[in-house]
């Protein structure tokens, strides 16, 4: 149930402050602490406001992988949101992102 409601959040651009609020009443484990979701949260706001064509680009490849369904549908909210928290350290947008669109090239997915 919590994955579910997590991946909506993700999928439909939601604020995650709001999801760290509803899981307080859900007693299932989640993958990423409350700072960590702010986190993502921030970096999500930030990236939308500095670079929103590489937002977009990341969230295009959200959907595709959602499309192709080739996978374990639960990895795939959780791996955007793991791609999200490394925004604006050491590596360059460009590069975060073009490693999180190699998973369409994984052996299992094949690129259009």
């Amino acid at each position: 149930m919590l994955i579910e409601i997590f991946t909506d959040f993700i999928r439909n651009k939601k604020d995650l402050r709001e999801y760290v609020e509803i899981r307080k009443g859900i007693h299932q484990r989640g993958e990423f602490n409350d700072a960590t979701l702010i986190k993502v949260q921030e970096n999500l706001e930030r990236l939308k406001e500095e670079n929103p064509e590489i937002y977009d680009k990341m969230y295009a490849v959200l959907e595709e992988v959602f499309k192709r369904d080739e996978g374990n549908h639960i990895d795939y909210p959780l791996d955007f949101a793991r791609e999200i928290l490394k925004m604006f350290h050491a590596q360059s947008l460009e590069n975060i992102y073009e490693e999180y669109r190699a998973v369409l090239s994984h052996k299992y997915q094949t690129l259009n």
